[in-house]
């Protein structure tokens, strides 16, 4: 009789637990419940803690309430200036209404299916209307708010708010990208080969400018020392002729030493001449017109030995008078 009472009563205890699980359900605080009765909405929880249903007739379903990520894939669009781009976006979004959601989609993943649909739409219709360089830089900020504006309008009745569209990456395909690399690399070619012109062009006037200076410079150079060579020769002349008118004898006899050394400066050195040419009067006579009263005419067949007049080292005009070389440096200065 125990026995059986007893069996009853873990009977009784297991039917209240299975009766309590089947009534009660808890809803957490990153949920919401929608509470259905034989496949339709009854209730709406949003509340978190321990909640009430009629067991096997009622069951829950559980709604996520936090914001969740929708990240369409990347697709190429048509801009207003026929510019091909390929946008890379993604999709921040909230159910707020769990029965109009449960009766318009039922589930998430007709809900995402759904929403990336709606959002494609809407970038192509946004988009088709702007340029190239406003989708990229110019506008994007504004794009993407119309963007938002644009699907939250067409997801009304679907219990969802989206909360924001970002473009992660709007650029051109890789087939078009590589053309532009190609075109500008081409650009920046030709600038470089323009800045290289224009650098040779400054480099050849800059070298005519200095040849032309430098030319300048060498003439003017050359006119100085031609009036400065001249002015010498002015000045050694003067001094000739003051010497001459002087002694003219000496300097007969000095300009006759300066030939002899100028003329037989190397051994051996020898010339045809007829023997009483005036070229040798100082040779046959170192006295020459000095002495030419007493000595009388030049002998025929003179020949002075050069070699050994100079062999210590004397100029010929040195060797050859010696007194009246020294006696004519008082005139020379």
């Amino acid at each position: 009789m125990k026995r059986a009472s007893g069996f009853i009563t873990l009977a009784l205890l297991v039917a209240v637990g299975v009766l309590a699980s089947a009534s009660l359900f808890t809803v957490h605080q990153t949920q919401q419940a929608l509470v259905l009765q034989f496949g339709d909405p009854r209730r709406v929880v949003t509340e978190p803690g321990l909640n009430v249903k009629v067991p096997f007739v009622q069951n829950v379903i559980f709604i996520d309430k936090r914001i969740l990520d929708l990240d369409t894939p990347a697709e190429e669009l048509i801009a207003s200036d026929q510019k091909r781009l390929v946008v890379d976006a993604f999709t921040r979004y909230r159910i707020t209404d769990p029965l109009q959601f449960y009766k318009a989609l039922r589930d998430e993943r007709r809900a995402r299916s759904r929403l990336a649909a709606t959002v494609s739409s809407s970038m192509r219709s946004v988009l088709g209307e702007e340029t190239f360089q406003a989708v990229v830089r110019d506008k994007r900020d504004d794009l993407m708010l119309r963007i938002r504006e644009l699907v939250n309008e067409q997801t009304g009745d679907f219990g969802i708010e989206i909360v924001d569209v970002r473009i992660r990456r709007a650029d051109l395909p890789a087939a078009n990208s590589q053309a532009i690399y190609r075109r500008m690399q081409t650009e920046r070619e030709q600038e470089a080969a323009e800045f290289r012109a224009r650098g040779q062009e400054v480099s050849r006037a800059i070298r005519a400018q200095a040849n032309k200076q430098v030319t300048v410079l060498l003439a003017e150079a050359t006119r100085d020392s031609e009036v400065i060579r001249g002015q010498g020769d002015g000045c050694r002349n003067r001094v000739f002729a003051k010497v001459f008118g002087q002694d003219p004898d000496f300097f007969s006899f000095y300009r006759s030493m300066q030939a002899y050394e100028h003329s037989l400066n190397e051994a051996g050195t020898t010339m045809v001449l007829s023997p009483d040419n005036a070229f040798f009067k100082f040779l046959n006579d170192p006295n020459g017109i000095l002495e030419a009263s007493k000595t009388g005419p030049v002998k025929r067949g003179a020949r002075v030995d050069i070699e050994k007049l100079t062999s210590d080292g004397k100029s010929l005009s040195e060797a050859l008078c010696p007194e009246i070389i020294a006696d004519a440096a008082p005139l020379a200065e």
